[in-house]
């Protein structure tokens, strides 16, 4: 029955917000990414129009995943079984959460970059710039602690698999080392979005699982920085 007191309409429109906070992961996601936000608005003390724009930006990307969720379940209640026009209206309803997704993270850069981008590039000036000898050396170290973890660990092939993974650890190697050359805010999250791309690869394809693609991932990220910072200290 339609609710006619307004508690009533306020009790159904949370009761949707919470079944698609429980039952889709995507919203969860969204959810966490607007409580980061909201801590870097404390933080970083933006303007009031920038939080305005900031917020209107999530409570969009929100709004479109309760849009998508209930497109979803209406779909299936009309279309139990697979239909081409049904995985249509799916994936374009998906097409538009990830429409308005990418609008909040632009606007999310353009606001925050410049609160965040000289702490970023300050920390990378205390880390220093490597040297060649350096790099070459984290490289190599990377590789070996992969290969001694792979073995010890039992699982997988040397390119396929196993704990942790590779190709993980390498990519996020080398995203810290042109992080730290560079020295550039912008250059590195390229580097890391980069890294992510081929570690999400990984488990795509299915050779690792996520544990396995995390720990690649720290191995790399804390075996180039020892390395780096080592020869800082004997340098």
């Amino acid at each position: 029955m339609k609710p006619t007191r307004f508690i009533d309409s306020a009790n159904c429109a949370i009761e949707g917000i919470i079944h698609a906070a429980r039952t889709e992961k995507h919203m969860r996601h969204h959810f966490l990414a607007a409580f980061l936000v909201l801590l870097a608005v404390l933080f970083l003390e933006v303007s009031p129009l920038e939080f305005t724009m900031l917020t209107i930006s999530v409570c969009f990307v929100l709004f479109a995943e309760l849009i998508n969720t209930s497109l979803e379940a209406v779909v299936d209640l009309v279309s139990p079984e697979y239909h081409p026009l049904a995985k249509i209206a799916k994936d374009t309803a998906a097409g538009g959460v990830l429409v308005a997704a990418i609008g909040a993270a632009v606007m999310g850069y353009l606001i925050l970059s410049k609160y965040i981008f000289p702490v970023y590039r300050g920390v990378l000036g205390v880390i220093g710039t490597p040297t060649d000898m350096a790099t070459v050396v984290a490289l190599l170290a990377v590789v070996i602690v992969v290969v001694i973890l792979k073995a010890v660990s039992g699982k997988g092939t040397p390119l396929e698999g196993g704990l942790p993974s590779g190709h993980a650890a390498l990519a996020f190697a080398i995203a810290t080392i042109v992080t730290l050359n560079t020295q550039d805010p912008l250059t590195s999250i390229l580097a890391i979005t980069l890294a992510v791309m081929v570690s999400h690869s990984r488990l795509l394809l299915r050779f690792h699982t996520l544990r396995e693609v995390l720990l690649g991932a720290v191995t790399g990220i804390a075996i180039t920085l020892a390395i780096l910072l080592l020869f800082r200290v004997a340098g």
